[in-house]
């Protein structure tokens, strides 16, 4: 499981969904939470998260350009591609912190991703867990 530190931005909620916008490294984070709007609703601005997401919900992209629909998109550098028969796990540098991807063996030779290479990491907002810290 993936895991960045981070403080509430935002919270919109409506009905039972609530969008939390987090910042962490300086860069804006959105996760979808459904069923948790009532104790969302009492989550301040400022205050700090854990932003969680398992590995096989990281997807990767090389040269990405244009407009998509993903909210959640990291620029990192490989730092570690391991080929399985089927599946791949790729390590990622996020601003000193290490993240891992899990995709197809297929995609990674597609993508011909090499250690050193700039990649963008995407997470869908509703893969994305937001865990409150525990007081002090």
């Amino acid at each position: 499981m993936n895991r960045i530190a981070a403080r509430i931005d935002a919270v919109d909620i409506h009905g039972s969904i609530a969008l939390v916008d987090c910042v962490a490294y300086g860069q804006r984070f959105t996760a979808m939470l459904i069923g948790a709007a009532a104790e969302v609703s009492a989550w301040q601005a400022g205050m700090p998260v854990t932003l969680m997401f398992k590995e096989a919900e990281v997807s990767l992209a090389k040269n990405l350009a244009g407009q998509i629909s993903l909210r959640n998109r990291l620029a990192c550098i490989v730092l570690q591609v391991e080929h399985g028969k089927l599946m791949t796990r790729v390590t990622l540098d996020f601003h000193g912190q290490a993240i891992a991807s899990i995709i197809t063996t297929r995609s990674a030779h597609a993508l011909n991703l090499l250690r050193g290479d700039s990649v963008e990491a995407l997470i869908k907002a509703n893969e994305m867990t937001v865990v409150k810290e525990a007081a002090e």
